[in-house]
């Protein structure tokens, strides 16, 4: 029988664990510990956003960040942010992203966000799927303007 997932918020003591699970996603771009201490600072004042994390046996498997941003248009609805998807190798294929990242829009909407949009430099047909399977649309164009260049995926 396939061990249960388990969805949270994560915490600060999650960082060290969570630091590693981002390699998953970029390997050749470590965060120190300390560093990713003093960005969970920053973090922290960002009102209801979070970091969602899934756990296997207590090990990060999935995590992906939700950023709630407030909102001057449509009636003052937040809006939200999705970034930083990333399941661990040894667990991919097995609906734990997409899970937490469900949770994760779920969350937004009981913020009242009338949108979650996240975007994806992947040109990856499978990951491109797996945004549409988990219910996200391409319904807008989106820009960007880099300081750091674009990372080969």
């Amino acid at each position: 029988m396939a061990a249960e997932l388990t969805i949270r918020r994560a915490h600060r003591e999650d960082l060290p664990e969570l630091v590693q699970l981002y390699r998953h996603l970029v390997p050749d771009e470590p965060v120190s510990t300390g560093h990713a201490e003093e960005i969970w600072e920053r973090f922290s004042h960002y009102g209801p956003s979070g970091i969602f994390l899934g756990l296997v046996e207590g090990q990060q498997v999935a995590t992906c960040t939700l950023v709630v941003v407030p909102n001057f248009v449509r009636g003052g609805a937040n809006y939200a942010l999705i970034e930083n998807v990333v399941t661990h190798a040894d667990f991919r294929g097995r609906g734990h992203g997409k899970a937490v990242l469900l949770t994760a829009v779920e969350a937004a909407w009981s913020l009242g966000c009338y949108k979650v949009m996240l975007l994806t430099g992947s040109k990856d047909p499978a990951t491109l799927g797996f945004y549409r399977n988990a219910g996200f649309q391409t319904t807008k164009t989106g820009f960007e303007m880099r300081r750091l260049p674009v990372r080969e995926s």
